[in-house]
Order: structure tokens, then C-alpha cells, then sequence
């Protein structure tokens, strides 16, 4: 006996997967994520080539020097020239006659910019940073870090503390975190691992559900209005479609998100040390294939029965809404992954799969907890595709008016 869902399948995937918009996106979109999301931060953490001249009006008449040789000392390019060179802007003429030639050398562009350290500099430790660019960022936090030592080693002084002393007892402190498997062993994890690792968990399942749930609907809508589903009813089941066109669309979105998880790990090894346990990205995948699955019967539920692209477009909307609410619990979920409300969250179906990619992120739940919620998503998934075949075999021939929610409930019910 031949299969018809599985024909449908084949035949809604291969139909995709060869159109021309298909494959454009497949290419395109991993080159624009990494030209609009990538690149800039490549470029904004690239060092500079060149020197940066800064003007100093140093009314201290001790900062200039000592800050040159330290800038000298920390950040210098890679041809050997200091990375930013320091002219004293210091004459007998009156303050505001100063800052008005160091606007002018700005607006001619023969300084970046210019720094004013008044007289009380080290009683009150503010100074200004004047320049037609203050969006640099990077420059005044380096700029700032180095006064701060500046201004510490002098208050130290005046107290009689040792400077050089100091220097010899200060020390850095810095964590390094150690992650703890069920197993024991030991693997070095952080923060910002574990947020990457939740992080790229939910963007597939979101991505899943908003790329090939859309298209889902849309598939439905265009062969109601083309009448093009009456022919197909003809030769199978309206269960056997349903089922077909969502396993179907659910291997393009499979598809799209291995390619696209190959080229973020291309990128990762090529820009980062970072690595991952692959059981955690096996059940991040797992849960997110779960996940799309039932949000796609759930999809197939509420949006057969829509008859415009707007009302298309709402379903769509309304139920990615529910894919987000775990992201404003994001934080509690990566503290205290196994608090109450996190674990209610868990057994709840339309956030297991997000909750649960947060918590195998940040802590690898019990075994129990990860087969209770596989069982209960696996559940899940059999009775809304039951909900949504019910719905389904009537909304597919509705044209007109959109069915209240009694009249979904009496198609559920019919035999």
C-alpha cells in the first residue's frame, strides 16, 4: 500500500527546495546575517593602522607626559608607531581662546579630538573629551582606564602610600568557570558560552517556526484559493495532505538550518575558541525538531481556515508571540534553571521547547525531566495533529466567512 503522506512530503519538499527563491535564500541569507550582524563587530573590534593625534589642555601641568608613556607602553600598531600621539595645546592664553583653536585644529581635521584636564583633575576626577566624532568609544574607555591609574598612584602619593608598592601587591583577579557534567567531568564554560548555546537553541526554533510555518499556511491558502485542494482530495486524504505538506515543509526548514549551522560553525572556528558539548547540541536540535512540529500542527490548526493573506499573516503572528514569552523569563531561566517556575514551564507544551533549550544551556536537567518532556512533546504532537487533521478535512473546503471558534469545536467532534 502506497504511502500518500509520504508522496505529499516528497513532493512539497522537492517542489521548494528547487524554486529559485529557495535557493537564492539559502545563499543569501547566511551572507547577509554575516554582512549586517558579523562583519561590523569584525570591523569595530579591528585595531587601527594608523596614528590618531589628540590634542591635551593639561591644566595639571603633570597629566600629559605621564599619559603619553603610558599609552606608549599599552597600545602601539603593528609597524611599531604608538597608537595615538598626544600635542600639548598649553600656551599663556586664556582657557576659552585655548578651546577655541583646538575646535578649529578639529574641524580642520588635524586632530581627532582633544582632552581638557582642569586644574582639579585629581580632587575630582572629571575631565572632558571634545571631538566631531564622541561615538568612538573605544578611545575614551582606553583613555579612561589609564587616568583612573593616574589618578589612584597620585591620591596614593599624597597619602603616603608607596606607589611602587602597590603596583607589586595589586593584583588581577579573574574567574574562570568550570562546568560540571551529570558525569563529573569538567569542561571550561562561562557566560557567554552558555547564552551563545541558548541563544543560537532559540533562534532555530524560532527561525524554524517563522520560515516553513509561513510558507505552511501560505501552501494551504494558495490551494484554496486556486481550488487546486479539491484535485488533491481527490486522490488522497485530507489527513494524508495535512500530515504530507507538514513533514514536507518541516525537512526545507531542516534543510535551511543545517545549512546555516554549518556556516556559523565555519565562523566560530575561524573567529573563536569556543567549543560545545555535541550531546547538548543534539538535544537542542532534538527539542527544536519537536518543537516545530507541533507548532506547525498547531499552525495547520488555527490557519486552515483563514481565506486572505492578512488573516495569514495574524495566525502567524499570534502564535510566534507564544514562541517569545520564554525569552522575558531568558535571565531567570539561566540563573536558576531548576526553580519552580522553571520547571512548570518545562511540562507546559508551547514552551517546552524553548524552556528547555535555556535549561540544557545553562544546567543539563535530570533524565527524567528530558524524557518526561520528550514524552509529553511527542504527545503533544500526535494530539494536535489529531486536533488539526479534524479541522483541517473541513476548513480545507470552507471559502467565505472565517468559522467561529463553536463552529472549530463541532468540527472537532464530527465523526
Amino acid at each position: 500500500m502506497k504511502l500518500k503522506w509520504l508522496t505529499v512530503a516528497k513532493w512539497e519538499f522537492f517542489e521548494k527546495v528547487r524554486s529559485r527563491a529557495f535557493l537564492l535564500s539559502l545563499v543569501l541569507m547566511p551572507v547577509l546575517v554575516f554582512g549586517i550582524a558579523l562583519l561590523p563587530a569584525l570591523l569595530t573590534v579591528e585595531e587601527d593602522t594608523s596614528t590618531i593625534v589628540l590634542g591635551v589642555i593639561d591644566q595639571t601641568g603633570r597629566i600629559i607626559d605621564v599619559l603619553q608613556e603610558r599609552l606608549n607602553d599599552e597600545y602601539t600598531l603593528k609597524n611599531g608607531n604608538p597608537n595615538y600621539l598626544l600635542r600639548n595645546l598649553i600656551t599663556d592664553e586664556p582657557l576659552e581662546t585655548l578651546k577655541d583653536k583646538a575646535n578649529d585644529l578639529v574641524v580642520q581635521g588635524e586632530l581627532e579630538g582633544y582632552f581638557y584636564f582642569p586644574s582639579d583633575l585629581f580632587e575630582r576626577g572629571e575631565f572632558e573629551y571634545r571631538s566631531d566624532n564622541v561615538a568612538n568609544i573605544r578611545l575614551q574607555e582606553r583613555f579612561k582606564r589609564i587616568l583612573e591609574k593616574i589618578i589612584l598612584e597620585e591620591r596614593l602619593q599624597r597619602i603616603g602610600i608607596d606607589t611602587t608598592l602597590y603596583k607589586r601587591i595589586k593584583t588581577k583577579v579573574s574567574v574562570r568557570a568550570m562546568k560540571i557534567s551529570e558525569a563529573g567531568e569538567e569542561q571550561e564554560s562561562g557566560f557567554y558560552q552558555t547564552f551563545l548555546l541558548a541563544y543560537v537553541g532559540l533562534l532555530m526554533i524560532i527561525f524554524m517556526v517563522l520560515t516553513s510555518g509561513q510558507l505552511l499556511i501560505r501552501s494551504i491558502l494558495e490551494e484554496k484559493s486556486n481550488r487546486v485542494v479539491e484535485v488533491l482530495l481527490s486522490s488522497c486524504s485530507a489527513q494524508d495532505l495535512m500530515v504530507g505538506k507538514i513533514l514536507g515543509l518541516s525537512g526545507l526548514g531542516l534543510l535551511q538550518m543545517f545549512v546555516y549551522g554549518a556556516f556559523g560553525i565555519l565562523i566560530a572556528m575561524k573567529t573563536s575558541t569556543t567549543t560545545f558539548d555535541i550531546g547538548y547540541l543534539l538535544l537542542i536540535v532534538l527539542y527544536a525538531i519537536l518543537g516545530y512540529l507541533f507548532y506547525a500542527a498547531l499552525l495547520v490548526a488555527a490557519g486552515s481556515p483563514v481565506t486572505t493573506e492578512q488573516e495569514a499573516q495574524q495566525i502567524n503572528g499570534y502564535i510566534s508571540i507564544l514562541i517569545v514569552v520564554p525569552i522575558g523569563f531568558m535571565m531567570l531561566i539561566l540563573q536558576k534553571p531548576d526553580s519552580f517556575i522553571t520547571t512548570v514551564l518545562s511540562y507546559i507544551p508551547l514552551f517546552t521547547p524553548t524552556v528547555m533549550v535555556l535549561r540544557i544551556a545553562a544546567k543539563m536537567p535530570s533524565i527524567f525531566e528530558i524524557v518526561s518532556t520528550v514524552l509529553i512533546l511527542l504527545l503533544s504532537i500526535v494530539g494536535m495533529m489529531w486536533v488539526a487533521g479534524r479541522i483541517f478535512r473541513v476548513a480545507i473546503l470552507s471559502y467565505g466567512k472565517r468559522p467561529t471558534f463553536r463552529e472549530l469545536i463541532l468540527w472537532m467532534r464530527q465523526p
